[in-house]
């Protein structure tokens, strides 16, 4: 299937714009969300043959790979995740006010190196349009697999007032959340990668640490898993810093990372700013995965994101100390079910951490 997709399917599909393509995509999955009785056929055709749950942030991931923020902006087809192979789907990113994003065109493939450049700016419904489609969804029922929902600063809200921001997101979607991942790191809104620094982190931090206990002494259940996205572009100061942060406010995880600003090798004359993702990113996503796991002793749960394109590259993350994988752009260029060849090559080692 997946040789079917890239030699026949896809240089069809690629003569679409890319961001109406994933619009359509969208659309074609938000209708397969809808057929629950299709799903489910699907998700038993994709799960791993034998594999018991990974336990996680006191979650349960029936497979190690899940779907990256940015894919499903605004919860249209989370529930058709599991279809294709996915064990947790991060819905987002998502803002508290409702935002358009930067102008078009801002969504570009580099196909010879199996890689993807946007400058999207978080466009999405906004917070309460986004509980709103959660409550619609039956989010309040049992989820299927963990939904992750990635929250990030609105563009035109000052520095000075994130933290408020962030909040306003954390209470209007806390009640549809398996676990949250605070954005700091996309370079696509000005001056967000500096909220990755001590001037702004610890306050950050704290808030959204508070909130999450004050929630779960109110209603009497466990606080929402936090977890911390990074960017890729960091130093190893810098990112020692944040793990002291992380440690510091007990944020229970790590997502490495985010897209990049860099443009190694044959990118260095493609001229279209904004984050890089894909094959080119892997080998800086897996070093500073490697780094963390290193620097935290294996302590620090890791999902491990970027330039994910096949399987051996997800063995490596998961050999570099990531709990979990998560991939975006691969699935792009691999086709519908490569999170199932990825869920099924990881199987075995899924097996080995749990026996």
């Amino acid at each position: 299937m997946g040789m079917f997709y890239e030699k026949a399917l896809r240089p069809v599909l690629f003569r679409q714009d890319a961001e109406d393509m994933h619009a359509s995509t969208t659309l074609m999955l938000a209708l397969l969300s809808k057929a629950g009785m299709l799903c489910s056929v699907m998700e038993k055709h994709s799960a791993p043959v034998r594999t018991r749950p990974i336990d996680l942030f006191g979650l349960k991931f029936p497979t190690a790979v899940g779907l990256a923020a940015g894919m499903d902006k605004n919860a249209d087809f989370w529930r058709a995740a599991p279809a294709f192979g996915f064990g947790h789907v991060e819905i987002g990113t998502i803002t508290a006010h409702k935002q358009p994003g930067n102008p078009r065109p801002r969504l570009f493939r580099i196909v010879r190196q199996e890689a993807i450049i946007n400058r999207m700016g978080f466009n999405n419904h906004g917070a309460e349009a986004v509980a709103a489609a959660l409550r619609k969804g039956g989010a309040h029922a049992k989820h299927g697999i963990p939904l992750g929902i990635n929250i990030g600063k609105s563009r035109i809200t000052p520095l000075d007032q994130a933290v408020d921001d962030y909040l306003q997101s954390f209470n209007l979607l806390a009640e549809f959340a398996d676990y949250f991942a605070i954005n700091v790191s996309s370079p696509n809104t000005p001056d967000l990668r500096k909220l990755q620094g001590d001037a702004y982190l610890p306050e950050l931090l704290g808030a959204l640490k508070d909130a999450s206990r004050k929630r779960a002494r109110k209603l009497g259940t466990k606080p929402i898993p936090l977890l911390l996205k990074i960017a890729p572009d960091l130093t190893f100061p810098e990112i020692d810093s944040i793990l002291g942060h992380i440690q510091d406010f007990e944020f229970d995880g790590i997502i490495a990372t985010n897209t990049t600003l860099a443009r190694p090798g044959a990118l260095a004359t493609f001229n279209e700013a904004g984050g890089l993702s894909g094959r080119p990113l892997f080998q800086k996503s897996l070093e500073i995965v490697n780094y963390i796991s290193r620097a935290t002793e294996g302590k620090l749960p890791i999902i491990g994101v970027g330039g994910i394109c096949d399987t051996h590259a997800a063995s490596r993350m998961m050999d570099a100390g990531a709990s979990l994988v998560q991939i975006y752009t691969g699935w792009v260029y691999r086709g519908p079910f490569f999170p199932a060849s990825v869920a099924e090559a990881l199987a075995p080692r899924q097996r080995s951490w749990i026996s």
